[in-house]
């Protein structure tokens, strides 16, 4: 039988919704009846690296969505500055992957000294984040389980429905049940992106250094790529530019042989990521663009893109560091320093 070409697009934009595994489900459950108790006045998002860039978008769509004041800290300077409004009307989000990075637990103490209310999300329910935290949210990782079950869709799951208690709203309602095809998204991305991907690191591969840009919820990933991917595991410098600060200094870098990935994002930002695009391709030949706006988001409601944009750049992102290791021979697993000495 043949089919058309109706049907075929219908097929391809499918998608398979899967619930979350009832531990997990009672992990945020839990974490939100405290919430609910706690007359939260105000929120912190907390942690070091690559798991603070990860709590960066939570923090940006309670900003964005909430009254209320919300911080993204790095975990030791959080303890050092110790905000006044820190207390006993605070919520204080922390994240560790391995859950033993000492500046984070030490902030899990430090926030419940104060009288915080203090979640802790990791991927290990042994670790020492998890044991000083108050509530855990636990993720699955590398273990073949359903995305939804990994550590973007328990944190997504938990933001808005966090989001939706604190100001209910049927848009966040739909952004949770919608979250359940978040594994066939993030299958659909990383196979159209693939190619590209592969292209961008053999374009790129004897470049010494590659400046990311980006603006709005998309910033945090051009740090995380940044810090993580290109500095850390790749050893190739790099800055992360904030594309409304470009033109207040990182501009004059520009020139035809600097390297630049660009991230247009989807939302209110996006016209500072179109300003910014519009000039480094004036002076830059080697400028690659990952658009959010051509991501494939299925079946997800059209008003809520803006949601799932920065869920899914991770992952395609991610592709970009894969085809740079691919074709420099420098797997992402190398370190120089890290867990290999006291620092």
């Amino acid at each position: 039988m043949v089919q058309t070409q109706s049907e075929i697009n219908q097929k391809n934009s499918s998608a398979v919704s899967v619930e979350m595994r009832k531990e997990h489900a009672e992990q945020i459950e839990k974490a939100l009846q405290a919430v609910q108790g706690h007359d939260v006045q105000n929120i912190f998002f907390v942690a070091c690296g690559g798991s603070m860039a990860s709590l960066s978008s939570g923090d940006y769509f309670v900003s964005r969505e909430l009254s209320l004041p919300t911080a993204t800290y790095t975990s030791n300077e959080f303890i050092h500055r110790s905000p006044k409004i820190l207390g006993d009307k605070s919520l204080v989000v922390l994240r560790s992957h391995s859950g033993t990075t000492p500046e984070t637990v030490e902030a899990a103490s430090f926030a419940k000294e104060r009288g915080a209310l203090t979640v802790a999300i990791t991927m290990d329910l042994e670790s020492p984040l998890a044991k000083a935290a108050e509530y855990i949210i636990h993720y699955n990782y590398k273990d073949g389980s359903n995305a939804i079950d990994g550590e973007l869709g328990m944190y997504y799951t938990f933001i808005f429905k966090l989001l939706n208690q604190l100001e209910p709203n049927q848009k966040f309602e739909r952004v949770v049940e919608q979250l359940k095809t978040i594994q066939s998204l993030i299958e659909k991305n990383v196979e159209k992106f693939s190619v590209q991907a592969d292209a961008f690191g053999k374009k790129n591969k004897r470049e010494e250094s590659i400046y990311t840009m980006a603006s709005g919820a998309y910033y945090s990933h051009a740090y995380s790529f940044t810090s993580c991917l290109l500095m850390e595991m790749l050893w190739i410098h790099s800055n992360a530019i904030h594309a409304g600060e470009y033109f207040h200094g990182p501009f004059e870098i520009t020139d035809d042989n600097v390297p630049f990935l660009v991230v247009m994002g989807e939302g209110s930002s996006r016209p500072l990521d179109q300003r910014a695009l519009d000039f480094v391709t004036k002076f830059s030949d080697k400028v690659e663009v990952i658009d959010v706006q051509d991501f494939d988001y299925g079946q997800t409601d059209e008003d809520l893109r803006e949601f799932f944009g920065p869920l899914l750049a991770g992952p395609v992102m991610r592709l970009y560091a894969d085809g740079l290791a691919e074709h420099t021979g420098h797997p992402l697993s190398v370190r120089r320093y890290m867990w290999k000495m006291e620092y």
